[in-house]
């Protein structure tokens, strides 16, 4: 990204610490703001809770009728955010993703997605279609941002941005 350089022979370094901010704050935070456009490209967001498995992949439950769920139908190309919205000014760290979401067949995910709910608010097969309302969507991730705050010592930028970051591959094959 021009204007946001790693100074020295730090990068590999930096990266590999800003890494650690992604399944901190998949494990961290309960909503991700997914944004989807339409077939006509109008940009559409929301928040939803999700459950992350891995930092490869996105869980969420919605209805199919849904504005973002019915524009996944048409363009599965999403791009999702994950931020704590209780941060103070200036003290922000953000997720941002890149993935191709899709709905999952089956019942196999519900556990993923209730270990993160009350257990008053589980989930069951009763809940998604065809006896109820909902699908279980994912989005397969395949690139990672994290936020640079303005003027972070690191870096030469003098307002936010972003630094693209790789862990492990979503195989294990490093």
């Amino acid at each position: 990204m021009a204007g946001l350089e790693i100074s020295g022979g730090e990068q590999e370094a930096v990266r590999a610490a800003m890494w650690a901010t992604v399944p901190r704050l998949l494990a961290e935070q309960h909503y991700v703001v997914l944004g989807t456009a339409d077939e006509e490209g109008r940009p559409w967001v929301t928040p939803v809770f999700f459950a992350a498995e891995g930092e490869h992949r996105i869980l969420w439950v919605s209805a199919a009728g849904s504005r973002h769920s019915r524009n996944i139908g048409v363009r599965a190309e999403v791009a999702l955010t994950v931020f704590d919205s209780h941060a103070p000014i200036g003290g922000a760290e953000a997720l941002y993703l890149e993935a191709t979401a899709s709905p999952v067949a089956g019942h196999a995910d519900l556990a993923v997605l209730n270990a993160r709910l009350p257990e008053r608010q589980h989930l069951g097969p009763e809940d998604l279609e065809p006896a109820g309302t909902l699908l279980v969507y994912q989005a397969l991730v395949s690139r990672h941002f994290v936020l640079i705050r303005g003027g972070d010592g690191r870096f030469d930028n003098i307002t936010d941005a972003r630094l693209e970051v790789r862990g492990p591959s979503p195989d294990g094959a490093g």
